[in-house]
């Protein structure tokens, strides 16, 4: 019996797209406490400084290159093999499904990427380019063949480093002096990534969402679209007050660097959380800028969490969150908030980090009166877990029921904001 496979030309790819040909580099990567990993260069055949962080994600390298919380980085992925599944083409329609894009923006975020297995080949019926192409094509270097076990360890017993991948040329020359390393976080990025200006998204949706936008995921926006959400997305810095009673819910986004710099964006939030008994959640960023509205500090952690794994546990029941429960969670931050004790007035803990002890989340109490919520993960994951993604059915389902009621502004009968700390440790 002969067996034979039919398949249509116009549909059979082979079993994978070799990833075609770039000039293929010396490269190395430097560090600024003095160690250098040495390997060959894919992507844009340029230098570039950062800060160098690292993700222990398995899959979605896309979609962590295109997240905006990862703007100035140098970014190492744990999982040795990288490409296999290509990248897709980053464009859908704008509708109450999608918002644009079909990654996490519509380019890519970080500054570089350090893979120790960078795929020749690639296999996915959505993909239309290999990584290698997408880098070269975006203007973004990489570096390959270098032991990212060994750059991880590093990076977690002296926490999140400053770098430089030199390539070609420069990859010979002398390392760079300490006075040349370029640190990010001393830049406002927020500034770089929020928009200009405010768009709308949905506009037939029947609740209103007023996004701040620190350098919103594609996802978050998607998520609450998907739920029949009309949004409006706002740069980080605008003045919500002035338009607040015209909506039904204010959502806070993730964005990179460090909270201090937003500092005027919390001052504004302080207002509105006193005045306004309207539904308000915070993502990373968010979550940030809400605490230190509440009173709470904001500090750097070592090496941050990033990656998919990230156990967290539940303090308080909150919608779809039941109290003692493990959820397991997406994340991308470098600072966090410190635990406090008293909590602010009208305040709580609502998640702790399984492995770290960080504080993962925020509440307003019961009796506050108010609707107030804050995670330090990301619920939409985008990739990662979906534990909790339906905190954004909570939200908007939140958001609608007070609109049902009526709620409008009014002073708040428990004070739960205090003075906004501004001291970053």
């Amino acid at each position: 019996m002969i067996s034979c496979i039919i398949r249509n030309p116009a549909l059979y790819r082979g079993f994978a797209t070799h990833a075609g040909s770039h000039a293929t580099l010396p490269a190395v990567l430097h560090f600024k406490t003095g160690q250098s990993f040495f390997g060959r260069s894919f992507g844009a055949p340029k230098s570039i400084f950062g800060e160098t962080v690292f993700s222990t994600s398995i899959t979605s390298y896309t979609e962590s290159m295109t997240d905006p919380s990862y703007r100035g980085q140098i970014l190492v992925f744990t999982t040795p093999l990288i490409g296999n599944y290509g990248v897709p083409r980053n464009k859908t329609p704008v509708n109450s499904i999608d918002v644009g894009v079909v990654l996490e923006s519509q380019n890519i975020q970080c500054n570089a990427v350090v893979v120790a297995d960078v795929a020749e080949k690639f296999s996915h019926h959505s993909a239309v380019e290999s990584l290698a192409s997408w880098c070269h094509r975006s203007g973004v270097p990489g570096i390959t063949g270098v032991d990212t076990r060994a750059i991880t360890r590093l990076l977690r017993d002296q926490g999140t480093t400053l770098g430089r991948i030199a390539i070609g040329t420069d990859a010979s020359a002398s390392r760079p002096t300490t006075d040349q390393y370029w640190d990010p976080t001393t830049e406002n990025l927020v500034d770089q990534v929020s928009t200009r200006v405010p768009y709308e998204l949905n506009t037939k949706g029947d609740v209103k969402i007023a996004v701040l936008d620190f350098g919103a995921k594609a996802n978050i926006l998607r998520s609450l679209v998907r739920r029949n959400a009309a949004v409006t997305v706002l740069p980080w810095n605008f003045d919500f007050d002035s338009i607040r009673d015209q909506y039904d819910g204010l959502f806070l986004s993730n964005g990179p660097g460090d909270p201090i710099h937003c500092v005027d964006a919390a001052m504004k939030l302080r207002r509105t959380l006193r005045e306004w008994n309207k539904p308000v959640f915070g993502i990373c960023m968010g979550h940030q800028i809400i605490g230190m509205a509440a009173g709470l500090e904001a500090y750097r952690m070592t090496f941050g969490n990033r990656g998919h794994n990230q156990p967290v546990l539940a303090l308080a029941s909150s919608g779809s969150i039941k109290a003692g429960r493990v959820y397991v969670t997406s994340q991308n931050h470098q600072y966090a908030l410190k635990l406090s004790d008293p909590f602010p007035q009208g305040w709580e803990p609502f998640f702790i980090n399984c492995n770290d002890s960080s504080v993962e989340g925020i509440k307003s109490t019961v009796e506050s009166g108010k609707k107030i919520w804050g995670v330090q993960f990301h619920p939409e994951s985008a990739g990662g877990p979906l534990d909790t993604m339906e905190m954004f059915t909570d939200f908007v389902n939140e958001c609608r029921a007070m609109k049902q009621r009526g709620v409008a502004s009014m002073p708040a009968h428990v004070s739960g904001v205090v003075g906004i700390q501004t001291s970053l440790h």
